[in-house]
């Protein structure tokens, strides 16, 4: 089918309302079957910053990008990179069920699997060519299928330690893209240079509550500052000041839901003086102020607005 032909005059940036804040995460099944499901065919143009899949489980679902057009039918996966304009369309009079799972892919990275981090981030690697992976290798569609499947069901019946299995669910996903990937990139990644910086990184971790100087970082490994600065970020794959501020903001996730502080003491107590700078990097990671934040978690609220 040709593609449709549309103005990006009245394009939508789409504000994803995470289920779990922790998880960073929207799932949520679209059904025409449904009497009280209203689905605007087609859905106005759109974006947002999380990663969007996409997985039909019956009928005929057509994705237009700005450069592409795909028909997707029952069992076929698609993934949308991050900020990327799309609509979907209904191809068929039959009945259409698909599941969407929106995912900020960056949170879900710890500090033994952060080296990886930056395959999946965009920057330098587009997911683009994993839909290409979908359409030539049966085996990996179906797997990453059922993958998706697992994490909307633990996220619909959300019993004891549902969390650990999305994470689960989540890191596999990453793994079977990662090596089944066509570019290879498990090869750029066998040295990556990780016990080398364990000092460094090891340093960030204790000290995070005071100021945190580069000069300090790179003197533990006897390099040069220029020389420390790319080197760490070739390394993890984004700069040292981004990776200070990213562990800064997970610590004060879990002060926020673990203890009784204010939010300006949660802010001097991961290092970060500036009310305005805490707030502006909380929100940059969260897309939610702190306060928000503890409120979304405590309610434990399932919010599922019918936008894909």
């Amino acid at each position: 089918m040709e593609p449709i032909h549309s103005s990006f005059s009245e394009i939508v940036n789409e504000e994803v309302i995470y289920q779990n804040p922790l998880l960073f995460l929207k799932i949520w099944e679209i059904s025409t079957l449904n009497p009280f499901c209203s689905i605007p065919d087609p859905w106005p143009w759109h974006y947002h910053k999380q990663v969007e899949f996409l997985a039909v489980i019956e009928g005929q679902l057509g994705i237009q990008t700005k450069d592409d057009y795909t028909l997707l039918s029952s069992g076929d996966v698609m993934v949308l990179g991050s900020s990327q304009p799309h609509r979907t369309l209904k191809q068929s009079p039959d009945a259409l069920r698909q599941i969407v799972f929106q995912i900020d892919l960056t949170q879900h990275f710890d500090l033994g699997t952060m080296p990886y981090m930056h395959f999946f981030s965009e920057l330098t690697h587009p997911l683009e060519p994993f839909n290409q992976l979908f359409r030539q290798d049966e085996s990996t569609k179906q797997a990453v299928y059922n993958l998706i499947m697992h994490i909307y069901e633990e996220s619909q019946s959300r019993k004891i330690g549902y969390e650990l299995a999305i994470s689960a669910a989540i890191k596999n996903m990453l793994l079977l893209l990662l090596r089944n990937d066509s570019r290879n990139l498990t090869n750029l990644s066998e040295d990556t240079g990780l016990s080398r910086i364990r000092p460094a990184l090891d340093y960030i971790d204790q000290h995070l509550s005071e100021k945190i100087a580069v000069e300090d970082v790179c003197g533990l490994l006897n390099l040069s500052y220029h020389y420390f600065i790319k080197y760490f970020k070739k390394v993890m794959g984004l700069s040292f000041v981004d990776y200070v501020n990213y562990k800064r903001i997970k610590k004060a996730e879990r002060l926020l839901l673990t203890r009784d502080l204010s939010i300006m003491e949660v802010s001097f107590e991961v290092g970060i003086l500036n009310m305005a700078q805490f707030y502006k990097l909380f929100k940059r990671h969260n897309q939610c102020s702190p306060k928000e934040f503890k409120q979304r978690m405590r309610s434990q609220s399932s919010l599922t607005p019918l936008l894909a």
